[in-house]
């Protein structure tokens, strides 16, 4: 008898093409007219989230719609990008933080649970971690689950991948 297959539902990003696209965009910064003299920068800060500082609402937007372009380009989901608001920072500048969205929280992979149960699809989902196991003895369940899966991360606003297809 053939062992059930499975895959995992995990929200990840690569972090190395995350460097890469914050690098295109700092040199954009230094070559754009707009933003090249206005002592401007991007950091990533432990990996988790990027600071945009600049001297205004305005340029921090122009800011952000580079990096999200970037980051499409790099083929990153710009759904790992949370943008929080501008804040203002010392010497009237403008401090942006932007969380990146990795791992999905307990709340989110009971809702995905849910979901695949709800579906009627003959498949077994389970939580391990920070992502969700889904197994069954057809590979068609299975792809009809991620097509389910794959839905719910669209109106959650979720990157959502799937890994370890077997």
């Amino acid at each position: 008898m053939a062992k059930d297959a499975s895959f995992d539902i995990v929200s990840e990003f690569d972090q190395q093409e995350l460097v890469n696209a914050l690098d295109q965009t700092r040199r954009e910064i230094g070559s754009r007219f707009d933003l090249k003299d206005s002592d401007s920068s991007l950091e990533l800060e432990e990996g988790k989230k990027i600071i945009i500082n600049t001297t205004d609402d305005f340029r921090a937007k122009n800011i952000f719609d580079i990096l999200e372009s970037k980051v499409s380009k790099r083929g990153l989901n710009p759904l790992i990008l949370d943008v929080q608001e501008p804040e203002a920072s010392l010497g009237g500048k403008v401090r942006q933080t932007i969380n990146l969205k990795k791992g999905i929280e307990t709340d989110m992979a009971k809702k995905i649970v849910a979901e695949i149960k709800e579906s009627k699809i003959k498949v077994q989902a389970s939580i391990q971690g920070d992502q969700v196991r889904v197994s069954g003895k057809s590979r068609d369940d299975l792809q009809a689950a991620m097509q389910k899966v794959r839905e719910f991360g669209d109106r959650q606003s979720m990157p959502l991948q799937f890994t370890n297809y077997r």
